[in-house]
């Protein structure tokens, strides 16, 4: 709720994710995929309210109370890599003995055990062993993304939430992280990875979900995705599209405000083969939630 308003920040919203597989969501700022994250976890604001159904290995996660959140769900059930590690991390604490209360927390581990896994954790991460010691404002961005990473990491979830898991990371970083993520995965746990960085989700997702004011308008495999015959809506068509080592070209417009979406389809005002049609909400159908989707398009190279 906004200024004594309902805002949806997201709405029908559906997907599935098995064990083993990565789905990255994608789309500009704004468009609700932090907060899907937060509604998964029950981190919303008081003031929030969620409706629906989100199972993972049995426990639906929209209707648990905060003690079965606590206890049962985040860590254990649900790991979580926080968009802003900063607010993530005890400031009073070394990253070290937060490390290894972690570890302490979720797998039982005692004395040297605890401390061999929280290293083995912090390499994962490529979190260096000698800045185990230091405090999180002795860390930078990127090293606190990498702080936030390793103890997400300790419990070994089924789920893994990855909220824009590479912020602040060179590329070589970058790359190594969504190794280490896809390798959670490929261990037989689910992955989500929210994410800007096109890059790495073409590196390590199996599919792929394009969200736009808070509605999911394409979803389909990666490989699809990235390569032939290439997005189907407009939206997911001009992301890829705006990348240098693709047209450079940038989509035309602003994304609209959640509490002022237009009638119809929320991209029309942005899209070049808006029509009449468009003035009524596209459901998801086949993969995507667009009128005009029927003929694929190759987002071509340069």
């Amino acid at each position: 709720m906004r200024d004594g308003r309902h805002v949806a920040a997201v709405s029908d919203v559906s997907f599935d994710l098995a064990a083993g597989e990565c789905l990255a969501l994608v789309g500009e700022s704004g468009c609700g995929k932090s907060v899907l994250a937060s509604a998964l976890l029950g981190l919303l604001p008081a003031n929030a309210q969620t409706s629906g159904s989100a199972v993972v290995v049995g426990v639906e996660l929209l209707g648990a109370d905060e003690r079965t959140l606590a206890r049962t769900v985040r860590g254990r059930l649900v790991g979580l890599v926080p968009q802003s590690p900063a607010a993530h991390l005890t400031p009073v604490r070394t990253v070290g003995a937060q490390l290894v209360e972690t570890v302490r927390a979720l797998t039982g581990l005692r004395g040297p055990a605890a401390s061999e896994a929280a290293t083995a954790a912090a390499g994962r991460a490529a979190f260096p062993a000698d800045h185990l010691d230091r405090y999180p404002h002795e860390l930078s961005g990127g090293l606190a993304q990498r702080a936030a990473t390793a103890i997400a990491l300790v419990g070994d979830a089924p789920l893994l939430l990855a909220d824009e898991p590479t912020t602040g990371l060179d590329r070589p970083l970058v790359d190594h992280t969504a190794d280490e993520l896809r390798r959670h995965a490929d261990e037989g746990r689910a992955l989500l990875l929210i994410t800007h960085d096109l890059a790495a989700a073409e590196r390590i997702a199996d599919r792929v979900a394009v969200m736009y004011a808070g509605r999911i308008v394409e979803l389909t495999a990666a490989d699809a995705f990235f390569g032939d015959p290439g997005p189907r809506h407009p939206y997911a068509r001009g992301l890829l599209n705006a990348l240098p080592e693709r047209e450079f070209t940038p989509i035309p417009g602003l994304p609209p405000e959640l509490g002022d979406l237009p009638g119809g389809c929320a991209f029309a005002p942005r899209c070049d083969r808006a029509d009449e049609a468009c003035t009524t909400l596209p459901r998801l159908t086949d993969g995507t939630a667009c009128h005009h989707a029927e003929e694929p398009q190759r987002v071509r190279t340069v």
